[in-house]
């Protein structure tokens, strides 16, 4: 079954966050992931704002664990929180 992760993102130094960009992609692509969202217009209709959503997907849990947790993504992670306020969460599919 799919996974998702969602990360609600605001950037606080557009410079530092283009670093962090590339690592991330490449780390995602070896993980079996693939962007569904990545910035893009948002419109909130409830709550505070994020300046930046990012959904991927993966095609297990266990793949998206094994992407957040590899070495690839926490050499990158350091380069987002240092650059931007985020929340990250995994989230499985329904059954297809």
């Amino acid at each position: 079954m799919a996974a998702y992760l969602i990360a609600e993102v605001t950037v606080t130094d557009p410079q530092g966050y283009e670093a962090y960009k590339p690592l991330a992609a490449a780390a995602i692509a070896k993980h079996g992931g693939r962007y569904l969202v990545r910035g893009g217009n948002a419109e909130v209709q409830e709550g505070q704002p994020w300046s930046r959503i990012v959904v991927l997907e993966f095609p297990s849990m266990e793949q998206a664990r094994r992407f957040y947790n590899s070495p690839e993504y926490q050499a990158a992670l350091p380069l987002r929180k240092a650059n931007a306020a985020s929340r990250v969460t995994l989230v499985e599919g329904v059954p297809g």
